[in-house]
């Protein structure tokens, strides 16, 4: 069954959580790895995060992926994969339907 949440649009947090887990990630290197990609704009606090995790795990679009109890790992799933393929689609569709209408097109 497709996940009919395919479509939905991300927060930015949940865009960039779902970036820095196309490897296996801790919690903390999620944090550091969210900071370093928006250029130290976006910092997650543990509760956001760990409360974002939680939920992707729900959606089934992020999985464990070992590690101990102190430094679990986790991993995009195929799932979570098409669902950040459709929003880069959508900020692309986004971005460059700005500049066309800001360059008169």
């Amino acid at each position: 069954m497709a996940d009919k949440n395919i479509h939905t649009p991300l927060t930015e947090a949940v865009y960039y959580i779902l970036l820095s887990v196309l490897q296996p990630l801790h919690g903390y290197g999620i944090i550091q790895n969210v900071k370093e990609l928006s250029g130290g704009r976006l910092i997650l606090a543990a509760g956001t995060l760990y409360g974002a995790i939680n939920n992707l795990l729900a959606k089934g679009w992020i999985a464990a992926a070992g590690g101990d109890e102190r430094k679990k790992e986790y991993i995009i799933t195929e799932s979570g994969k098409a669902v950040l393929e459709n929003e880069l689609n959508r900020l692309e569709e986004l971005v460059k339907n700005g500049r066309d209408i800001m360059r008169g097109k």
